[in-house]
């Protein structure tokens, strides 16, 4: 159709199509800032919501002193250890002078020597005394921290159990509430496609047809990006049943549409020649035309053999003569291309068919008197008297 348009004309459209589009980014900013506030009307939900708080915190306070005990634990260890490891060396060091001392006693056989080799040997008796010491305080570290670490996994294994049980919960509630908000979406987004299906049966041809195509844009905008995403799953099932059921619903409006539309070409076709041009738009008609289509079957048609006036699909006039020039031209058109002359109006004659009544070129109309011949009532040689 935009061949037929002015040139201002398509421009006010292009500019129109615009503020659609302008209109429709608004809507579309507005219904995503009001889908994706939804979900705040619903309450944050956590674990602790599901859990049986005293025996929850007891647990929790558990494995947090045997966490403690057991770093407690291993700090002593580490010190144990370092002590121990002292004392061997004391131990070790003092065994070795001793028995150097041995060797050299064992060469002099003195009996003076006799009460250095008892406070000698008392004396290494008291470093492996304190070496065992050690030892111990090393194994009573390691007991105290295998105990805390083994309380710290009772206590664990428990508290895991329970917040188990707890987060089965919180994701069946989460789904509830993401259910819920689902629906929410739902309500606010099929109503606006309900609206938008019924503008465009109804208002998309309108005066304000900018703002009921912007309307459009944004409903179906709400409907695919801002609700579809958020689809429940439950196995892909409600995705593909929602998918069939939106493919039947938009086939069976396009089977519908066509129906209809065949019937009205039909019923078109049937009506007479000049009932079908007044039922044609001229931008419509010259849109087709331009297009190489039969502007009231929209079939193909040779329109540039010079030759076919009417359709030979439906025989409606194509080309007929100018009244004016006799230059042939589309009937459709309301000037002559040629002289400029306007178009007889539609009803006055078909292309190459003369109009009911019509007389043929020379022949006087029914009823006349031949030419030369008085009227009736008048005397021969009335008119030379005048």
């Amino acid at each position: 159709m935009s061949k037929a348009l002015r040139l201002s004309e398509k421009w006010f459209h292009r500019g129109l199509w615009l503020v659609a589009l302008v209109f429709a980014g608004f809507l579309i900013g507005l219904g995503g800032t009001i889908v994706g506030d939804l979900p705040k009307v619903e309450a944050p939900l956590r674990v602790d919501d599901f859990l049986d708080k005293p025996v929850a915190q007891a647990l929790r306070d558990q494995v947090r002193d045997a966490q403690q005990a057991q770093q407690d634990a291993q700090t002593a260890l580490e010190q144990a250890q370092l002590q121990r490891s002292k004392a061997r060396s004391e131990s070790q060091a003092a065994r070795e002078t001793f028995n150097n001392w041995l060797s050299a006693r064992s060469v002099t056989q003195r009996a003076e020597h006799d009460p250095e080799v008892l406070a000698r040997t008392q004396a290494l008796d008291a470093f492996k005394q304190s070496e065992r010491s050690t030892q111990q305080a090393v194994e009573a570290q390691q007991q105290a921290a295998l105990d805390a670490r083994q309380a710290a996994t009772a206590a664990q294994q428990q508290l895991h159990k329970l917040e188990s049980a707890a987060y089965e919960k919180l994701h069946a509630e989460r789904r509830k509430v993401e259910l819920r908000v689902f629906l929410y979406r739902l309500a606010l987004t099929l109503p606006l496609l309900v609206v938008a299906g019924w503008l465009f049966v109804k208002k998309r041809k309108g005066t304000y047809w900018p703002f009921v195509w912007g309307f459009i844009f944004f409903a179906l905008f709400a409907f695919f990006v801002e609700l579809v995403p958020y689809l429940p799953s439950y196995g892909g099932y409600v995705r593909y049943v929602v998918g069939i059921a939106i493919t039947a619903l938009v086939g069976r409006y396009a089977i519908l549409a066509l129906n209809r539309y065949l019937e009205r070409q039909k019923q078109a076709e049937s009506m007479p020649d000049q009932e079908r041009r007044k039922e044609l738009s001229y931008d419509v008609a010259l849109a087709r035309l331009a297009k190489g289509v039969c502007p009231g079957c929209e079939r193909l048609v040779d329109l540039k053999d010079g030759v076919t006036d009417f359709c030979p699909h439906c025989g409606i006039g194509l080309f007929d003569r100018c009244g004016a020039c006799g230059t042939r031209k589309s009937a459709f058109a309301r000037f002559c291309h040629a002289c400029g002359a306007g178009a007889a109006p539609s009803g006055m004659a078909s292309p190459g068919v003369a109009p009911a009544g019509a007389v043929p070129s020379g022949m006087p109309p029914a009823g006349a008197a031949p030419a030369g011949t008085p009227p009736q009532g008048a005397m021969p040689g009335a008119a030379g008297n005048r």
